[in-house]
């Protein structure tokens, strides 16, 4: 059984910062892409940040300069440093992994942090 659990979401104002971690158990071999979504109300759950084993990173234009995506390959844990924060930022933010458990890769979901900017 795999479970992701992120922490660090909250309500901060605009111009501030977060720092978001989701980390990664149970019957894990490997991980592959690590990543960061958000679903505001109302829209569909968007790609914010991913990054590859290898550390190759990959962001939405939207944060592009603003968040910094990382992880730490032996606590299998991606971080999200979030500054520069804006009320557009607000939504509930989901960890994703590809992770192989044994058999094959799968796609997991974190339960998601709620995010909350305020102006």
């Amino acid at each position: 059984q795999v479970q992701l659990v992120e922490s660090g979401g909250g309500l901060v104002q605009a111009g501030g910062s977060l720092r978001l971690s989701c980390a990664a158990s149970g019957s894990i071999f490997s991980i592959n892409a690590m990543g960061w979504y958000r679903q505001a109300p109302g829209k569909q759950r968007e790609l914010v940040a991913a990054i590859t084993s290898g550390g190759s990173t990959n962001y939405a234009d939207s944060v592009k300069g603003r968040f910094t995506i990382s992880r730490d390959n032996a606590k299998n844990t991606v971080y999200l440093q979030m500054n520069s924060l804006k009320p557009e930022d607000t939504a509930v933010y989901y960890c994703n992994a590809e992770i192989f458990p044994g058999s094959d890769y799968v796609y997991y979901w974190g339960q998601g942090t709620q995010v909350t900017v305020s102006s």
